[in-house]
C-alpha cells in the first residue's frame, strides 16, 4: 500500500495508526487507503482511452461495494457491473445512474430481470438462450427497452487457479463462440423484439491473469469473430466488452503488470486488430474489480492466544475464513506483518490461524514475524477484493466494520454486525403451510 508509513513500530494507514483504529473500531476491521483506491481509479479512467472508439471502464462491484465506494465510482464515471438483485438493490439506493448499469451473471431469476427491467437497468448481458427468452418476454410484457451483449466464451484458458478460469469452453459462464447457430438465434429473438436492442459480446477468461498475450490472443479471436458475423451473416458489433481479471499482487511472488501498461497494451492490440481486419466498433469495455481495490485493502486482528506443536508454532487471530474464505477456495497466498511491531526482527516462522472450528481455517504458513505476544495487532496486505464480499456468518461470527483512511483521517463506511443484527431473520414461528 503506497501510503502505509511506519512511526516508531507502528503501522499507519493513511496517515492513520492502526493502534488508533482497532481501539475506536475493533478487529477485525477492513481498512481501505483512499488516496490509493483515488489513485487507481484516475489511472483506469486516464489510461483506458483510444482515438477510434468511445471505451468506458466498468467496474465489477462483486470485488467490493458499498455505498461510499458507489458513489466514488459514479464520480469517475465509470459503469458497473452488478450480478443479483441484491447488487442491483445497493445500486439504485446508492444513486448510481441506471443507464450505467451492466447486469452479469449466468442465472438472473426471473424476478431479478423483472426488477432490472423495473429500475431502468441499461443494460443486460445475456448468458444462454433461455435467459435471452426470459428477457425478451419479460421486455414485452412490460414494454420495457433494454439494451443486450450475449457472454461468449472464445476458448482461451488462462493460467489460473481452476476455479477462476472463465473463458474456457466448458465454462458455466455464456456460450461457446463454436454454437455458432444458437448465437445468431439469440440475436435473431433480440432484433425482433423492439424492446432488446442487440449491441454486441462479452467475453471474460479468468481472473488474476499477469500475462497480458491471454487478453492479446482473446482480441485476436474476438475480432476475427466479429469479422466471422459480419461477412458472413450480416451482424453488426458495436460494442465489445473485453471482460477483466487483471492480475495483483498479494505476496513477493506476484509481478503483475501495472494498470497503465494493461490498459494500453488493450487498447492499441484492439485498434490494430480491427485495422487489420478492416472493422470498427463503437465502444472497447474492460471490467476491472480485484486490480481496482485489491491492494488498497488490508485486514486488521488482535492476536490471541499462542500454541506449539511438534512442527510448527501457531498464533490464533480474531477473524479467519469468516472474512476472508479465498484461502480456503483457493489456496490464496497473502502477507502479514505485526503491525505495531513493525521494527522488530523477524525471526519466528508462525502459522496464522483463524478462529472458526475448521482445520482448514488457516490463513498463513509458516510466515516470519516478530515474537508475537497476546494483543499484538496482525495485518494482511491485499484484502481488498474479495474480503468482505465473501464474507460470512459461519459460528455466527459476524461481519466486520469497514474503514476509508485518508489524509489522517478515518470515516467508517460499513458498521460491525452485531449479534443482535444476526437475529433479525429469525422467524416467531408463524405457520405458512
Amino acid at each position: 500500500m503506497k501510503n502505509m508509513k511506519v512511526n516508531n513500530g507502528i503501522l499507519e494507514i493513511g496517515g492513520v495508526s492502526v493502534t488508533d483504529l482497532a481501539e475506536k473500531c475493533g478487529t477485525p476491521l477492513f481498512v481501505y487507503d483512499e488516496a490509493e483506491l483515488d489513485e487507481k481509479m484516475m489511472t483506469f479512467q486516464k489510461s483506458f482511452q483510444s482515438d477510434i472508439f468511445q471505451t468506458q471502464v466498468i467496474y465489477a462491484s462483486k470485488a467490493f461495494t458499498c455505498k461510499a465506494m458507489l458513489t466514488k465510482l459514479n464520480g469517475y464515471g465509470f459503469g458497473l457491473d452488478v450480478v443479483s438483485g441484491g447488487e442491483l438493490y445497493l445500486a439504485r439506493e446508492s444513486g448510481f445512474p441506471m443507464a450505467e448499469i451492466y447486469f452479469h451473471g449466468n442465472n438472473k431469476l426471473p424476478e431479478e430481470l423483472r426488477m432490472a427491467l423495473e429500475l431502468g437497468c441499461g443494460t443486460v448481458i445475456v448468458d444462454n438462450l433461455m435467459e435471452c427468452e426470459e428477457l425478451i418476454s419479460l421486455s414485452k410484457e412490460m414494454k420495457k427497452s433494454v439494451k443486450v451483449i450475449i457472454r461468449v466464451n472464445p476458448g482461451i484458458t488462462a493460467h489460473t487457479h481452476k476455479y477462476i478460469i472463465t473463458g474456457d469452453l466448458d465454462s458455466k459462464f455464456g456460450v461457446t463462440i463454436h454454437k455458432e447457430t444458437m448465437i445468431l438465434d439469440m440475436i435473431k429473438k433480440c432484433q425482433e423484439n423492439k424492446y432488446t436492442v442487440f449491441q454486441g459480446f462479452h467475453v471474460h477468461i479468468g481472473s488474476q491473469i499477469f500475462d497480458l498475450a491471454a487478453f492479446d490472443a482473446a482480441i485476436e479471436v474476438m475480432v476475427t469473430y466479429l469479422k466471422s458475423m459480419k461477412e458472413k451473416h450480416g451482424v453488426e458489433t458495436k460494442i465489445l466488452d473485453i471482460g477483466g481479471g487483471f492480475g495483483v499482487r498479494y505476496t513477493n511472488e506476484d509481478e503483475p503488470r501495472e494498470i497503465q501498461e494493461v490498459c494500453q497494451r488493450i487498447v492499441k492490440k484492439c485498434e490494430s486488430e480491427l485495422k487489420k481486419n478492416q472493422l470498427t466498433i463503437e465502444k472497447l469495455m474492460i471490467e476491472p474489480g480485484r486490480s481496482m481495490v485489491a491492494e488498497s485493502g488490508c485486514t486488521l486482528y488482535t492476536v490471541g492466544y499462542q500454541k506449539e506443536t511438534p512442527n510448527k508454532s501457531y498464533i490464533f487471530i480474531d477473524g479467519g475464513m469468516t472474512d476472508n474464505i479465498r484461502v480456503a477456495l483457493y489456496q490464496a497466498k497473502y502477507d502479514c506483518d505485526l503491525a505495531n511491531k513493525m521494527d522488530a526482527p523477524k525471526d519466528k516462522l508462525y502459522s496464522v490461524a483463524g478462529k472458526c472450528c475448521e482445520s482448514g481455517d488457516i490463513l498463513v504458513e509458516g510466515y516470519p514475524l516478530p515474537e508475537a505476544e497476546m494483543n499484538d495487532l496482525l495485518v494482511m496486505y491485499s484484502t481488498g477484493a474479495y474480503g468482505y464480499s465473501m464474507s460470512n456468518n459461519y459460528n455466527r461470527i459476524g461481519k466486520p466494520a469497514v474503514i476509508f483512511a485518508k489524509d489522517g483521517n478515518a470515516r467508517l463506511v460499513l458498521k460491525r454486525e452485531t449479534y443482535k443484527d444476526q437475529l433479525r431473520f429469525e422467524s416467531d414461528e408463524e405457520v405458512i403451510v
